[in-house]
């Protein structure tokens, strides 16, 4: 009896083990849940991103609308005819007319 009983303490203990040092144990298992948190957030940033660039892509493809309005934006160009006019914000001028 002793000795099953032995047995059976040195077999408790060696899952003991496993389960809290071993491949897959615990501190693995939350170490492996933070990271894969981590790696969620990041696909959802990536997944906005690739929707507001999918939706770029869409308006390029569907009009022309787009590339005027890209080309006026971001490189400042204007229409044959139209002219451009900027403006310099001045100093202010005080009301008692110092």
């Amino acid at each position: 009896m002793k000795i099953l009983i032995g047995i059976l303490i040195i077999l408790f203990i060696g899952l003991q083990y496993k389960l809290w040092f071993g491949d897959g144990s615990l501190s693995e298992v939350v170490q492996l849940s933070k990271e894969l948190d981590t790696q969620k957030e990041k696909l959802r940033l990536l997944e906005e991103r690739n929707r507001i660039l999918e939706a770029q892509v869409l308006d390029l493809q569907n009009g022309l609308d787009a590339y005027e309005e890209k080309a006026r934006n971001d490189l400042g160009m204007i229409k044959q005819g139209e002219t451009f006019i900027q403006l310099i914000p001045g100093e202010s001028v005080n009301s008692s007319g110092q």
